[in-house]
């Protein structure tokens, strides 16, 4: 006696690329190297650097939003379309800000 098997209605057909999965051990590795980052913006906050201080703050900072992007939120295995348009995107969105930080600056009326 032969069973015919029909194909399950609740199964989906998936053409799409496998999603990417990172270990736990590369996530830990990351998050570590997020708080030496931390504690480098910490440390740096007490060493007397004049005008530098911020610029060391935020090139840290910089560092430890590129790793947050690219791993935590999975750009790094995303297809290179979309990596591009995310950092378009976040450079016109910048420019965008300070545009609007100038033109504040610019009309003040203590200048």
């Amino acid at each position: 006696m032969s069973e015919e098997v029909l194909p399950d209605s609740h199964s989906t057909q998936d053409d799409s690329p496998a999603e990417h999965v990172s270990s736990l051990g590369s996530s830990v590795a990351i998050w570590l190297t997020l708080l030496v980052f931390t504690g480098l913006t910490v440390g740096a906050a007490f060493v007397d650097m004049g005008p530098f201080n911020t610029i060391t703050a935020l090139t840290i900072a910089t560092f430890k939003a590129i790793l947050v992007v690219l791993f935590f939120m999975h750009v790094k295995y995303t297809h290179e379309k979309l990596t591009g348009l995310v950092i378009v995107s976040a450079i016109f969105f910048l420019f965008i800000l300070l545009a609007l930080s100038m033109a504040d600056y610019a009309t003040r009326l203590w200048r």
